[in-house]
């Protein structure tokens, strides 16, 4: 269990220090005041213990859905008029959850203990992550956290309908895949050898694509833990490597020049970043502090830095079209334009979401036609290596009829 410590006045004003241990920071601060003092700072010293490790929220325990339950009727009661504690306290009692019951009391005990709500959900990422954080923040100075946590659970939605898409649509391919991958290491190890014995007796040559095959043949037979050790340690670099900065730089870019998949990435972070931006500018946010919050909603970081010369510029005083037309990659020239009589008619954030609605509906057709396209995209490359296997199989069949004859 955690221990907090904490600095405190006495009834004669003198400063005491000390420490509790309690399950959040609101149980700690209530331990102080039963003892008689004037809690003046609580901060946590220790980690939780590793029995109740497993038990606390922001592991795989609590479920993507649950959390998007969370967030979208914390906004309804919020919307409602319930306090924020009342609303978290209700939604603790409702759930089934042990895992997200847990989360939540903890999350309602920091919250109750004088943390921000995005402070406290930012304390677990695997749950909440750092756009969501950065976006409940926003909704707790603007006044209108029940519209944010509203968007966050539409959004959280609209994404794990199009991953559900994604895997259906990839189920196909992989049994596919999977049948490949046996029926190759079949042929390999089993009938290949057997021609090439038969081909031996006869004193002929074989064709260089069998020949080719043969040699693949004979390394899977003979070192085919060495390779499949060799392909595990290159899979784990290049993970190592994507995770740092400079990795998910180079992929980010690599990802924004491919063909489809780049277009489809600029325009979800498009769709996230005007929606953002229009609700800030609505609620009163000024500009330069909305483009920063919205900023962080981008979840791309080449495109992050492009909006951060955006921002340089509107706090020089440039126009918000402008500036953002420095960014074509993420800015089409008709959002550019659009912003630009925005500006002009006082319609900002208005315009912001409606070009926000526009684009996800073409994100969507975009998003149904790349699925579309992958299934038949595997499956030629799967026909392809198949052929070829076979092909290579037949070669020496036809040699040998010559050599018969």
């Amino acid at each position: 269990m955690p221990v907090f410590a904490y600095t405190a006045l006495d009834d004669k004003g003198q400063s005491i220090t000390g420490s509790v241990v309690a399950p959040a920071q609101g149980a700690a601060l209530e331990q102080v005041i039963e003892r008689g003092l004037h809690p003046v700072r609580i901060e946590a010293r220790q980690t939780t213990s590793p029995g109740l490790k497993a038990l606390l929220p922001g592991r795989s325990k609590v479920k993507s859905r649950e959390v998007e339950s969370f967030t979208r009727e914390l906004a309804n009661l919020l919307a409602a008029g319930v306090s924020l504690s009342r609303a978290m306290q209700v939604l603790s009692r409702e759930t089934s959850s042990p895992a997200a019951r847990t989360l939540w009391e903890q999350i309602r005990e920091q919250v109750v203990g004088g943390d921000g709500l995005g402070d406290a959900m930012a304390q677990h990422p695997a749950c909440f992550t750092p756009i969501q954080v950065a976006m409940v923040r926003a909704g707790e100075q603007g006044g209108f956290l029940h519209v944010v946590l509203a968007q966050i659970a539409e959004l959280r939605g609209r994404e794990r309908e199009l991953m559900d898409r994604v895997k259906a649509a990839m189920i196909y391919p992989a049994i596919l895949t999977a049948l490949m991958i046996c029926v190759t290491i079949f042929l390999l190890t089993f009938f290949i050898p057997m021609f090439r014995q038969i081909f031996s007796d006869f004193g002929s040559s074989l064709p260089t694509l069998t020949l080719v095959l043969v040699g693949i043949s004979d390394m899977i037979r003979e070192y085919g833990l060495v390779v499949l050790g060799v392909i595990v340690g290159v899979v784990i670099l290049i993970r190592r490597a994507l995770v740092s900065d400079a990795g998910k730089l180079w992929a980010e870019r690599v990802a924004l020049k491919t063909p489809a998949l780049g277009v489809v990435i600029s325009r979800f972070a498009l769709v996230r970043f005007s929606r953002m931006l229009g609700t800030l500018v609505g609620a009163g946010v000024p500009l330069v502090s909305a483009l920063r919050t919205a900023r962080d909603a981008l979840g791309n970081q080449t495109l992050h830095q492009a909006v951060d010369r955006a921002v340089d510029q509107v706090q020089q005083g440039e126009s918000l079209a402008r500036s953002l037309g420095q960014c074509p990659a993420l800015f089409p020239g008709s959002v550019v334009e659009i912003v630009a009589v925005a500006e002009e008619t006082g319609r900002l954030d208005a315009e912001l979401i409606r070009v926000a609605e526009t684009n996800e509906k073409e994100l969507d057709r975009r998003l149904r036609m790349l699925v579309a396209l992958l299934e038949p995209l595997l499956l030629m490359v799967m026909a392809a290596l198949v052929g070829t296997i076979v092909l290579g199989m037949l070669l020496p069949v036809l040699t040998m009829q010559d050599l018969i004859k």
